[in-house]
């Protein structure tokens, strides 16, 4: 008898704007799968009015071991809230590598302002 695939791994994001106090609505997101020096796209989002995707990222079969990268279009989000900001921005793409190592939920959260940002491995 072969073995059952483990449910439950999955990959979440979301996304706070600590200029403003409030969840980045409609911020775009790129998933990709690292492999050696290869880039595969996977999938791209935007967040909902709470600063999160409607789904998962990544569960299912879709959901495997590995090292993945996030790229969050931070610029476009700002200059769509009418920010005047410096050209070229400081912040425009925030990427974030990451590793997958578990079959357990992985959250990864975004803190972001036009001058900085910060995330961790959330639950």
């Amino acid at each position: 008898m072969a073995e059952a695939h483990t449910a439950g791994g999955r990959l979440t994001t979301h996304v706070l704007d600590t200029a403003t106090g409030k969840p980045a609505a409609g911020l775009s997101i790129s998933l990709y799968r690292i492999s050696g020096n290869s880039r595969d796209k996977l999938k791209s989002a935007r967040t909902n009015n709470d600063g999160r995707c409607d789904e998962p990222l990544l569960e299912g079969d879709a959901f495997q071991l590995g090292r993945y990268e996030l790229i969050f279009q931070a610029g476009d989000y700002f200059r769509a809230l009418g920010l005047v900001l410096p050209d070229p921005m400081f912040l425009d793409e925030v990427p974030i590598r990451f590793g997958i190592a578990e079959h357990k939920h992985y959250h990864v959260p975004l803190l972001i302002s036009p001058y900085g940002y910060s995330t961790y491995r959330g639950s």
